[in-house]
């Protein structure tokens, strides 16, 4: 694990924070991998959790965009309470998650987050062609990054809500129901990510629409 300390944070959304993080000398990571991050201060530093840069590899700070969850009482609920000089310890990057083509992302809430250096790399990059993007959340308020996936991805990018709709967000869910009526080619990549029940789920239903299972990349 090497120290790193936060340089300032910010609320994106009601309950996610927006970190900027010092990056380790000779830190190196490929969009879409992860880090498992811990508090440097007592009680906290064996306690890790995975979390995904959300910045660019070539950035030369980190960002990690992160969801709090209270209700859990843990790394979560703690890392919200830290600011500017508090310290985090990181750990070497891992994960499955890379773009392999273009494709369809598939996120479920937070999911979104190793998503999301992916498709800024792409944006940078001028190959979004192809690409689209599903993102389901409860609510309008809980979409992160909403408008800057939207002026990325124009009418590829569709945001669902279960809770309500609203603010361009229709309501419905991502399930093997929604899938069938909008996804028309099974012959393309798609990338996963979000709850196990989730990833579990869209993958059951990709599977028996057709899809290739080696063209679905998620977090093994």
């Amino acid at each position: 694990m090497q120290n790193a300390t936060i340089l300032m944070s910010e609320f994106v959304t009601h309950d996610v924070k927006r970190f900027i993080v010092s990056k380790p000398e000779g830190f190196e990571w490929s969009p879409g991998q992860g880090v498992e991050l811990a508090v440097d201060a007592p009680d906290w530093r064996e306690e890790t959790r995975p979390f995904s840069p959300t910045s660019l590899p070539e950035d030369r700070v980190l960002e990690f965009t992160i969801k709090g969850y209270p209700e859990h009482r843990g790394v979560t609920e703690k890392l919200h309470t830290l600011g500017a000089g508090d310290c985090l310890l990181i750990s070497e990057p891992f994960g499955t998650i890379t773009y392999q083509g273009p494709g369809t992302f598939i996120a479920g809430g937070a999911g979104i987050t190793p998503f999301m250096a992916i498709l800024r790399t792409l944006a940078r990059d001028g190959q979004l062609a192809g690409n689209s993007l599903l993102f389901s959340n409860k609510t309008p308020d809980d979409v992160i990054a909403a408008k800057e996936f939207r002026y990325y991805l124009g009418e590829r990018c569709t945001y669902l809500c279960s809770r309500e709709a609203g603010s361009g967000c229709q309501s419905g869910r991502i399930d093997k129901a929604f899938l069938e009526r909008h996804i028309t080619d099974v012959d393309q990549r798609f990338y996963l990510c979000g709850p196990p029940k989730f990833v579990s789920g869209i993958k059951d239903a990709l599977g028996s629409m057709g899809a290739n299972p080696d063209a679905v990349v998620f977090e093994r």
